[in-house]
């Protein structure tokens, strides 16, 4: 089959397609034709060696792959030859195949593509597990989503939304508004300018009647941390989600006992290994969502696996709005 191998980690630029032995299901696998797979920041910091949880070299990168079920193991009883499914893998996407065990699939249902679940995929069970999870979201609460127009970002305003909140998108540029206003939130904070640290919570409070907000979803980190922390409201709640700003914040751990405020985080690749069954209700609720119509998918734009140093270098540009994604399969 054709693959992306990480012989060791570093640059990927150095990365090429090649070719792999098929992979074997086991008696508990099946083995999946990859139709589309999310190309994710996460990825450029497992192949670099920079996450957190790095697998065995060599590896094939790529997250929760989606396609079509080609061969079972002899003892699989959940799925069948010509499933379309969705598959928890941590690796192995960037590939024609990959066997994952059936309890770590999800059957897509028919009005699902394969490039919108992928799409969706890491995305929408990040921001599901942040705001129901770790943030306990009510109706009613008032929410700041960091990073607004990215993937998590695009997820959490229209789960919020859907949950009753009121929410607010913080944006870096100015060209961002339209699309997180479309996708629901009710008003913008400018995360650019000056004086950051003030003028965020100047913006909240003006924004939220004279209050801070009950919720930060934070996939960036850096000073939008610093300053999103001033803005929360008595006994609100920030949920880190990722640091793609790059510099991971500081905290004084005094300060969350002035208004009685939380900060947790979120590493929702733990969910799938720990509470499957949790895993399973959130994207059970997530794909009944999409089927209402209530959730959009971002869009996306779609490369074919050799292409996929174009695909990393059109993920490297932040003023793109569209999801990255290969089709290893076609």
């Amino acid at each position: 089959m054709r693959a992306v191998v990480v012989q060791e980690f570093g640059d990927i630029a150095r990365l090429n397609a090649g070719k792999l032995p098929d992979p074997v299901p086991g008696p508990l696998d099946v083995l999946v034709r990859v139709e589309a797979v999310a190309v994710n920041f996460v990825d450029t910091l497992v192949i670099e060696g920079k996450y957190q949880f790095l697998p065995d070299l060599p590896f094939v990168p790529g997250k929760l792959p989606a396609g079509v079920v080609i061969a079972v193991g002899a003892n699989v009883s959940q799925f069948q030859i010509g499933d379309r499914v969705l598959t928890m893998a941590e690796q192995g996407g960037y590939a024609e195949l990959v066997a994952v065990p059936q309890a770590q699939c999800f059957r897509l249902p028919p009005e699902l593509s394969f490039i919108d679940a992928a799409s969706m995929a890491l995305a929408f069970d990040t921001a599901w597990f942040a705001l129901q999870d770790r943030a306990r979201i009510q109706m009613g609460d008032s929410v700041l989503v960091l990073g607004a127009s990215g993937a998590v970002g695009n997820a959490a305003i229209q789960l919020a939304k859907i949950w009753g909140a009121k929410v607010f998108a913080g944006i870096s540029d100015p060209a961002q508004q339209e699309s997180v206003l479309q996708v629901g939130a009710d008003a913008t904070i400018e995360l650019f300018g000056d004086n950051l640290r003030d003028s965020l919570r100047e913006q909240v409070l003006s924004a939220n009647g004279g209050t801070g907000v009950d919720i930060v979803i934070d996939p960036i980190g850096g000073d939008a941390f610093d300053a999103a922390i001033r803005a929360l409201a008595w006994r609100g709640r920030l949920v880190v989600v990722g640091f793609a700003a790059g510099r991971i914040p500081e905290l004084r751990t005094n300060y969350l006992l002035l208004k009685n405020i939380e900060v947790s985080g979120l590493q929702v690749s733990d969910y799938r290994k720990r509470e499957p069954m949790r895993m399973a209700a959130c994207f059970g609720e997530l794909f009944a969502l999409y089927k209402e119509k209530r959730l959009i998918p971002a869009p996306s734009h779609t490369f074919p696996l050799e292409k996929f140093q174009d695909a990393f270098d059109r993920l490297r540009d932040r003023s793109s709005k569209e999801r990255i994604v290969l089709t290893p399969g076609r």
